[in-house]
């Protein structure tokens, strides 16, 4: 096994009054040649807004983008048509805590993300996977995954295998949770071969590969067909299977 340990503090800040973010990889302004994505995962962001504040229109293309909302709610406009009337040119969604959503950007889209609520914070991660597919048709899907569900297991979210009950995405890749009481252990099976691990932790505390990892830290492996996931503390995290070339 090869691993690479990225802690909270060594992350990317962007600071914007209504925005606070922290970011795994190189983004925007913050350029760090050494971290430019973990395998195809090219972004990973951490994500505070204010209240009644947002990102406004902004164009994508080429992109699986993958939205986790961790508390509040955020609203998403897009631009894909819907087909039903000539006047309903884009989706509108509210996600709330513990939905996800999956955009595929594929020949091109523009979106909003505003925080649905005029007072209090929205908190949620942002994912780009670079697809295996490019130019797809632009597309659009959320669903909720209750923490009660992934109670000591982890429960897969977004995955590149039809095959399973969840929202998809252009890539072999794979996105789950997991809530791990302190002292118990899960263990998570590569999907793809010859895929790599990246696991963000939440909340709490982990062991994995020999390394402790607190809030906010993150460690990738490879060349490794299995990993096991120990809490010290009752933790929080999410583990993202990505291609590494």
């Amino acid at each position: 096994m090869k691993k690479v340990i990225h802690r909270t503090d060594e992350r990317g800040m962007a600071e914007q009054g209504w925005l606070h973010s922290r970011h795994s990889f190189s983004f925007a302004q913050y350029y760090n040649p050494e971290r430019m994505g973990f395998g195809l995962l090219r972004v990973l962001n951490d994500d505070i807004v204010e209240p009644g504040t947002g990102f406004g229109t902004h164009p994508h293309e080429n992109m699986e983008i993958i939205s986790i909302v961790l508390d509040g709610a955020l609203e998403h406009k897009d631009s894909i048509p819907l087909n039903i009337l000539p006047e309903q040119v884009g989706i509108t969604s509210v996600i709330y805590k513990d939905d996800a959503q999956v955009m595929s950007a594929g020949t091109g889209i523009t979106h909003s993300e505003y925080n649905h609520s005029e007072t209090e914070r929205v908190k949620f991660l942002q994912l780009w996977i670079i697809p295996k597919e490019r130019n797809v048709k632009p597309r659009y899907e959320q669903k909720s995954f209750p923490e009660k569900d992934r109670k000591n297991k982890l429960i897969t979210i977004a995955s590149g295998d039809r095959e399973k009950d969840t929202l998809y995405i252009h890539q072999n890749a794979e996105i789950d949770l997991g809530i791990i009481d302190k002292g118990k252990s899960v263990t998570s099976k590569l999907s793809f071969p010859n895929n790599g691990i990246y696991l963000f932790v939440l909340e709490g505390e982990v062991s994995i590969a020999g390394e402790n990892l607190a809030d906010r830290d993150a460690i990738g492996t490879w060349e490794a067909e299995e990993i096991i996931v120990s809490a010290v503390t009752d933790s929080k995290f999410v583990l993202i299977e990505v291609p590494m070339h």
